[in-house]
């Protein structure tokens, strides 16, 4: 027999108490839901579970189209605003392999993955949000009334549209670069810096803003080579004076344990070590559809958007790095969450017009 002390059955009845009253707010929050609506002719509130079977098969009020950081962020605000959401992801994010995510506060130092499922865990816990791992093919439509087809041949009605899509980064054709991809080899300083500050660092450029780059860098390490894979077309003169090395012999591989490099081989026959190589990727829109229904692309070829995240066609939103040269996890948040404000915005200015 467990014996308890007057402490213990104390405890014991808080951590009871504790409970009940957190299925009691869990049944309420169903309940609400279901009131909340009823215009959209759902069935009587029964029980939690049942209500969310019963929401999914109306239209939904937004679809968001990738399920990341800004995705995941966006459907976070439209389940707290009680709005039908579905979450259309193929679980492939462009930072896979990245090892740790930083400058995130709360998640430094924290895996993607587990940034990711933590999110997507705390997303679903309301009711009115939904998930499918599946790859958008097709949109059709136009706002308050758009279609969406995925691979699995499924169709989907939506009246808003939050495209997360995210960017293709293209790596240059050097072996071993893109399995460093996101591991030594970096886009970011204010990511990655910290992890490689005054280590052996190389910087991957060939333009002019080779100079501007090494003074970023030159921030967290004084150790710096630029590696310009040929020919350099910026001013080695401007870089040299900033202490920099310029090595112009074209690389022929990159020696790596796991995506952490070691060593670089020219094909001249010379080789140099080193631990982290940054390089600026050139990109392509991971998606074509929103260019497709006529969403206008800036000259840095990322979606173009407003202040309240709305591309040129209306009803179509767009955030995180589609959007925008800044790729940082709590920036792809911060716009997840602005979309999700205008657009339940838009909803009720719209239901009373």
């Amino acid at each position: 027999m467990i014996k308890r002390t007057s402490r213990n059955v104390i405890d014991y009845k808080r951590a009871s108490i504790s409970v009940v009253k957190s299925a009691i707010d869990r049944r309420r929050f169903g309940k609400q839901v279901a009131l909340a609506t009823t215009g959209l002719g759902l069935m009587p509130y029964t029980s939690f579970g049942s209500t969310k079977t019963r929401l999914e098969k109306d239209m939904y009020d937004v679809i968001i189209i990738g399920g990341s950081y800004s995705g995941l962020a966006a459907a976070m605000t439209m389940g707290r605003s009680i709005r039908k959401t579905l979450v259309i992801d193929s679980g492939k994010p462009c930072n896979a392999q990245t090892p740790h995510s930083h400058n995130f506060i709360t998640q430094d130092g924290a895996t993607p993955g587990h940034i990711s499922t933590l999110a997507k865990e705390q997303v679903l816990a309301y009711p009115t949000v939904f998930h499918k791992n599946d790859v958008v093919t097709d949109v059709e439509g136009s706002d308050g009334n758009f279609e969406i087809s995925t691979l699995s041949k499924k169709r989907y009605k939506t009246g808003k549209i939050i495209f997360a899509t995210g960017v293709k980064d293209l790596m240059p054709a050097i072996e071993g670069f893109a399995d460093c991809w996101g591991i030594s080899a970096i886009h970011c300083p204010y990511c990655h810096g910290y992890e490689v500050k005054s280590k052996n660092t190389g910087i991957f450029v060939n333009d002019e803003s080779a100079a501007d780059f090494a003074k970023l860098i030159l921030n967290w390490t004084d150790d710096l080579t630029i590696y310009s894979n040929g020919t350099a077309v910026f001013d080695k003169e401007e870089v040299s004076k900033l202490g920099v090395k310029v090595v112009e012999e074209e690389i022929s591989i990159i020696h790596h344990e796991k995506g952490y490099m070691s060593q670089l081989d020219f094909k001249d026959g010379t080789s140099v070590d080193i631990d982290a190589l940054y390089h600026r990727a050139k990109y392509e829109q991971h998606c074509k559809i929103p260019e497709q229904m006529g969403c206008e692309l800036a000259e840095t070829g990322h979606i173009q958007v407003n202040d309240f995240q709305r591309t040129t066609v209306p009803g179509i939103y767009a955030v995180g790095d589609a959007t925008t040269p800044f790729r940082a996890v709590s920036i792809a948040n911060a716009s997840g969450a602005k979309a999700a404000f205008s657009l339940n915005h838009e909803l009720i200015t719209q239901q009373y017009q």
